[in-house]
């Protein structure tokens, strides 16, 4: 929804091509494949994909125009990771449907993707609005793995286009650490904010989260700072854990 394309009479709206001809799997994995992916390609817009020189690996990032139609409130940007194996002409795969395109790049990233390699087609979807934006769509892309998704919902309603996502964070000792990330779409100037607010429950954030969707929510409340540091000079930060990868 808030990567859609503009009105096709304006621009030509590219099909993805996942470039497994000759190429098979297990039975499993091709009806799972098909399943989860394939069955719906050509309604799958590519907002970004990354190929490795070998052809082994393919990350994309891609809007499914199918989602509007599914269960309201379902995710509507598709992650993919394809891995080829040449010599035996076989091929994996890994999917996660995510509701921002910036949660994508993360989970792409975090297999193995160059993160410069992934930037989104500026000519698709409404660009960000403003330098907040851009910034935390960075920050979402780069340190997504320090954050576990509780919920989300997509609305599509042209007359209120947003998406609003609830994250916990992994660290334990995080400040706020439930967040909710809501984007906006303004359809009069075709561009999109997102912004983050912290809560201290996993309640809090679900109830802005449900305010926003019925038009009832107040400001976000800022994500507090994290306290200074108190550790030895010279020790080094122990990095927060990583989420368990969702499988095909």
């Amino acid at each position: 929804m808030l990567s859609t394309p503009e009105p096709a009479s304006r621009k030509s709206i590219p099909r993805v091509d996942f470039e497994l001809d000759d190429f098979d799997a297990d039975e499993e994995m091709y009806l799972d494949f098909y399943r989860k992916v394939s069955v719906r390609e050509d309604m799958l817009v590519p907002l970004t994909e990354h190929h490795t020189p070998n052809g082994a690996h393919s990350y994309y990032v891609l809007f499914d125009r199918t989602a509007t139609w599914g269960h309201p409130g379902m995710p509507q940007v598709l992650a993919v990771h394809l891995q080829r194996d040449r010599e035996k002409r076989t091929f994996t795969f890994e999917q996660a449907p995510m509701p921002l395109p910036a949660m994508a790049q993360s989970w792409l990233i975090h297999r193995g993707c160059p993160h410069d390699a992934i930037s989104l087609n500026p000519e698709l979807g409404p660009p960000p609005a403003d330098e907040a934006t851009r910034a935390l769509e960075r920050r979402l892309a780069g340190d997504g793995d320090h954050y576990a998704m509780g919920y989300s919902y997509t609305c599509d309603d042209p007359d209120d286009m947003v998406t609003v996502v609830a994250l916990r964070a992994l660290d334990e000792r995080a400040p706020s650490p439930f967040r909710v990330v809501v984007e906006e779409v303004d359809t009069d100037t075709w561009t999109h904010t997102l912004r983050e607010g912290g809560f201290d429950t996993k309640d809090a954030a679900l109830q802005w989260c449900d305010d926003r969707l019925t038009g009832e929510a107040g400001p976000l409340p800022p994500v507090r700072p994290p306290a200074a540091a108190s550790r030895p000079a010279g020790v080094a930060k122990t990095p927060a854990p990583r989420p368990p990868g969702r499988s095909r």
